[in-house]
Order: C-alpha cells, then structure tokens, then sequence
C-alpha cells in the first residue's frame, strides 16, 4: 500500500444500484468521492427505480458479487468495507465469506438496507437471521434505522430511550459499534445514537423540513466509511459523516416528483436548490 492509497482512503462499496441516482452505489461513489476517498464496486442488485419507488430489482448471482470483491481486493486492496443491500442468504453468506477470508483486515460498515423509502422491502425475510447471525458479528458499524433496527433488535423503538436500549440490544450481537440513526422519529430535532466500548452518545440536530432525503443512509454509512479509510477515530468519522449529509440535504438541487436526492457533490460544485 501507497503513502498516497493511505491518505485517500480506498473504500470497496457492496450494495445495488439506484438508477436514479440518489441512493445505492451511485450515491455512495458520489459519496466517497466528494470526501476525497477513492470508491471500488461490487454490484449486488440492478434495480428500476426512481424518487417515487423501486419498479423493479434484477438480482446478481451471489458467486458474481464475490467475485467481483475479490479481484478489486486482490489487486487494489481496501481501507474499508461499506456494505448496503444484500438481498437473501445466498449473498450475504457470499459477501460474509470474502471478508472472512480477509482474516480481521479492513473495518465494514455494514448498512443494514431493508427498505427503500417508499416502502419497498429490499432484504427477503429469509435473510434477516442469516444477517444476524454471520454478518452483524463481521462488522465494526452496523447503521440501521429505526425500521431496520426494529427488525433487527425485535423491540419497538419510538423514543431516543428506545433507540439507545436497541442499539445496544444490536450490539450484543457481535458488531463493535452501531450507529442508529433517528430520522424516522417525530418530533422538531433529530437524533442519532452511537453505541460503543459500551458508551452511549447522542448526535441532534434541527430537523430539516424536505422531501429531498432519498439516499441519506446510504449515505452516512458510505460518509463514514471514507472517514474510518482515511485512518479517523469513529466519533470523528461520525461527526464528519453527519455533518456532509446535513449540507448534502440543506443544498438538494430538488429533482424529481418523489423523495428527492440529496446534494452529494456541496463539498466539490455547489449549486443552489431547484424546484
């Protein structure tokens, strides 16, 4: 590895892609890239979809999606993993076996993407005990939303309280920190919980008044991937992270008739919002 690789930050991303362009590996190569990382890909998913929902999903083969892993890791190698929608078993188990064989190398931030955000189910129910059994324990991140986090943790979370007693309840199922991000709560201010080394902290902001957030996850997590690739503490990763999505949000160009994307590229070519 290069002084140069060290500095950017080599981030593989493992997730679907978005046609539209706001979520998925096209927001988390937008991502990655805006913070001055470098993004690799292993597509997971095709799928038709818009700010207005997922039209369709054509899946890849499971043997394709660690193949392409392997050739990048083998040859470019990374300084971490982000990892979005894993659809059923047979990829999760995939993608779990190529990092096992990485034997403890760089830190995955594991996405847990079940649901788009108009409501279309990303993960196949069959897959949510093979996710919680051999790929949460893989993971240095797990962050989940409130959706995922209820899934994951089996308990109803609608209050802060709530959300820290899930997060660590997800914790205890081998990750070394979760971030649970709170947007799906009411309420004026917006909370995110981060637990680790047993600690809880709490991350508010004001909550922005916008239909333009499709992506945010996708996001954060790909956000703090390039933070904790370009050698970052978690907490610092997570403040970065948190800060790049707010601007990203505050700044939405405001296309699209739906859940609108986000501004990925306000650290490179500012633009003002549109309609």
């Amino acid at each position: 590895m290069t002084d140069g690789a060290a500095l950017v930050g080599r981030v593989l991303i493992v997730a679907g892609s978005d046609s539209g362009g706001g979520a998925g590996i096209q927001a988390d190569i937008k991502t990655v890239t805006a913070l001055g990382g470098f993004a690799m890909t292993a597509v997971t998913a095709l799928t038709a979809q818009n700010t207005e929902g997922v039209f369709g999903v054509h899946p890849v083969p499971p043997e394709f999606i660690a193949q392409q892993m392997e050739v990048v890791l083998d040859d470019i190698g990374a300084d971490a993993i982000k990892l979005g929608m894993l659809h059923n078993a047979d990829v999760v188990r995939a993608v779990v076996r190529v990092i096992g064989d990485l034997g403890g190398g760089p830190p995955v931030v594991a996405d847990p993407v079940m649901f788009a955000k108009g409501g279309h189910a990303l993960l196949e129910p069959a897959a949510m005990d093979c996710l919680r059994r051999e790929l949460l324990p893989r993971a240095d991140v797990v962050t989940p939303n409130i959706p995922e986090a209820e899934a994951i943790s089996e308990l109803t979370v609608g209050t802060v309280e709530e959300m820290k007693i899930a997060a660590e309840r997800i914790a205890g199922l081998g990750p070394k920190a979760v971030l649970l991000k709170g947007g799906h709560l009411d309420g004026d201010v917006l909370t995110d919980v981060l637990y680790a080394d047993g600690r809880i902290e709490c991350f508010s902001d004001d909550r922005i008044d916008t239909r333009h957030t499709h992506g945010t996850g996708c996001t954060l997590a790909s956000a703090l991937a390039t933070g904790l690739a370009q050698g970052m503490a978690l907490r610092d990763a997570v403040v970065r992270a948190r800060a790049y999505v707010r601007t990203a949000i505050l700044s939405a160009p405001g296309f699209g008739r739906g859940h609108g994307p986000l501004n990925h590229a306000h650290t490179v070519a500012p633009f003002g919002r549109g309609g």
